[in-house]
């Protein structure tokens, strides 16, 4: 396909190709793996934009072929940078309203009013009121839950793995959104690994199905496994939050980074922002 043609993406939308060097960079086409803009609740003419990102642009070498937005994994910094940058652009924020986590699987919280320009915060949830600025999660096959409350001007991005889930991320993120004023909150739960993807020794299963029944699973060859995404879906449900979980297996799904099936690789994004107005007119929606 030749630069400036258009195609649809894997969801129907255009997609406009073209050549643009970034470092190790080939070519940049579609940088959403899904998307999707929020309307407004009533009343308001904010809007939430949330997405995952996948692998089909900013084609690298490598074991982080592809869009790699994590920053140590191995891959060069600042091809990285330039990815950040890649995807700063596209949803229309500037790079220091891009806020990224130094994530632990654990369960801290970090709060951000606006513009970050210090190191990485250290954190699995980063929560912001903010207009316009995009909080990033980023995963390899733990589950990338993206949160939202229109009215109360509050969203939240949340890195979930089986140590986080266990631990009780998600609820305590919610008690603090809560807190914080959210009244209507509602959540995308992003893709990872699924549960038959997912073999582990049975005492874990047991630690994790102590936390969420849901996340007892079998791998494809009937051994013990757990479904992190299923215990979050359950926590989240069980707090009456309204949800969306976007399908696909990252072991299973070429377009998504896994370390469960490639070892070393990049890490892609779930993402999410206010608009203070109308949404971004972005290229890849």
């Amino acid at each position: 396909m030749h630069p400036g043609a258009v195609w649809p993406d894997r969801h129907g939308s255009p997609v406009r190709s073209g050549c643009r060097r970034f470092g190790r960079c080939r070519y940049v086409g579609a940088v959403f793996h899904w998307r999707r803009t929020f309307a407004p609740a009533d009343g308001l003419d904010s809007v939430v934009e949330a997405g995952f990102t996948g692998r089909s642009s900013a084609r690298g070498i490598g074991p982080w072929s592809g869009l790699n937005l994590g920053g140590h994994v191995g891959d060069d910094a600042e091809q990285v940078e330039a990815n950040r940058m890649l995807l700063a652009r596209r949803i229309g924020v500037a790079r220091d309203r891009l806020v990224f986590m130094n994530q632990a699987h654990g369960t801290s919280i970090v709060e951000v009013d606006g513009a970050w320009g210090g190191e990485v915060p250290s954190a699995d949830a980063v929560i912001t009121r903010a207009p316009d600025v995009a909080l990033a999660v980023l995963v390899a096959d733990c589950v990338p839950i993206l949160l939202h409350d229109a009215r109360a001007g509050l969203v939240a991005a949340i890195h979930a793995g089986r140590l986080g889930m266990t631990a009780g991320i998600v609820p305590r993120v919610l008690e603090r959104l809560r807190e914080l004023g959210a009244r209507q909150l509602s959540a995308v739960v992003g893709p990872s690994v699924c549960g038959r993807c997912y073999e582990v020794p049975a005492p874990l299963v047991e630690a994790a199905a102590a936390a969420a029944a849901s996340s007892r699973a079998r791998s494809w060859t009937g051994t013990p496994a757990i479904d992190v995404a299923a215990g979050v879906v359950e926590q989240l449900a069980s707090d009456r939050v309204p949800l969306e979980w976007v399908p696909g297996c990252t072991r299973e799904d070429p377009d998504l980074y896994s370390y469960r099936r490639d070892g070393p690789t990049g890490r892609f994004a779930g993402v999410i922002v206010r608009r203070a107005g109308r949404p971004h007119d972005a290229v890849d929606r």
